[in-house]
């Protein structure tokens, strides 16, 4: 199975780099211009908007789109909520980032109109999903938020369930993000190691995931869409930590190794196999 798992990432990723694939994002302005240079990086094509009529005009044209809900402004309720009904109406996969849910109503009200549009990844921290898992009434969800801002106070193990019962639910797969990270496509749990502290003290390494995730989930399955994003930003980060001594210059070198990684390299990097 883990064999299998190595060639379709391996394919994933070349199929990227020959394709250079659109992904479009409707992301926070904190992060977009990480999220994008992270979608270059491993070989996308990136498409930044935040306008209601574009946000599906370009999804149309892209062949995976990128939501993120960080950092709302007054357009992105009209233009997500929109996008997430257009995506689901062409059938084309997208990627959903529940950044801070459960912090006023507006990006809740997004989320819940995710539930029936059913994204194809939903990449989150631990908190974060099991928050998802509760707004939709799932089994393992929380009955309330436990992110601090856009921290989780949960552990990765504490939201299997939760990302379970949302990868059945939609059909595709979960990704939650930690010291070791979890991928489900609620018949499989994978666990890739990896990354670096560091990732920790610089904004949008989760969103520039996400974005990274679109990228391959264009050229992919969810579930290996989700896991070679994984393991690349795992591979990289880890890579990135062992030559800097901090932040400033771990972002940067940070983008350098992601480019640099070969299809073998992110397949082979550690991770392991177990059937629900």
């Amino acid at each position: 199975m883990k064999e299998d798992l190595k060639r379709q990432i391996v394919e994933c990723v070349k199929k990227v780099k020959e394709n250079n694939p659109v992904t479009p994002s409707i992301t926070n302005f904190v992060t977009i211009n990480f999220v994008a240079n992270a979608q270059l990086a491993v070989g996308g094509s990136a498409a930044m908007v935040f306008l209601p009529k574009e946000g599906e005009l370009i999804s149309e044209v892209g062949e995976a789109t990128y939501i993120n809900v960080g950092t709302l402004i007054p357009s992105h309720k009209e233009t997500m909520i929109g996008a997430g009904n257009f995506l689901k109406a062409k059938n084309i996969p997208w990627v959903v980032d529940p950044v801070a849910i459960g912090i006023g109503k507006t990006r809740s009200e997004i989320l819940e109109s995710f539930k029936d549009n059913k994204p194809s990844i939903i990449r989150g921290n631990p908190s974060e999903i099991n928050a998802l898992a509760g707004l939709w009434n799932l089994e393992g969800g929380a009955s309330k938020s436990n992110v601090r801002g856009v921290d989780s106070t949960d552990s990765v193990d504490s939201a299997k369930d939760a990302a379970i019962s949302i990868a059945k639910h939609t059909g595709g797969a979960v990704a939650v993000s930690g010291e070791v990270d979890l991928v489900t496509d609620g018949k499989l749990i994978i666990k890739s190691k990896g990354g670096s502290d560091f990732m920790e003290k610089i904004i949008g390494a989760g969103c520039a995931l996400g974005g990274v995730m679109a990228v391959y989930l264009s050229q992919s399955s969810p579930l290996i869409g989700a896991l070679t994003g994984t393991n690349a930003f795992n591979l990289a980060g880890k890579r990135a930590s062992e030559k800097v001594e901090g932040p400033g210059s771990f972002q940067v070198l940070f983008l350098d190794e992601l480019y640099k990684l070969t299809p073998e390299e992110i397949s082979n990097n550690d991770f392991y196999v177990e059937e629900i």
